[in-house]
């Protein structure tokens, strides 16, 4: 268990999800926060540098493999 008055932090990247599929990384995201508005990014890609708490971007390679960690933001 947690030490008194401590909770799980909330999880905000997920590195063991580095060269599944975009798919498969979706679904374990999901699994461990409901709410994540996934954004599937592929390479050479423009994003926008804006935060928002409830987004995942996944970076995919030409194979559509994940190649960064996926984080919030």
């Amino acid at each position: 268990m947690y030490g008194m008055g401590s909770s799980p932090a909330a999880k905000t990247t997920w590195p063991e999800l580095v060269g599944l599929t975009a798919e498969e990384a979706e679904r374990k995201i999901k699994e461990e926060k409901p709410g994540a508005q996934i954004q599937v990014v592929q390479p050479d890609c423009f994003v926008t540098m804006d935060f928002r708490q409830n987004r995942v971007r996944l970076h995919v390679d030409s194979f559509g493999k994940i190649e960064r960690a996926p984080r919030i933001g």
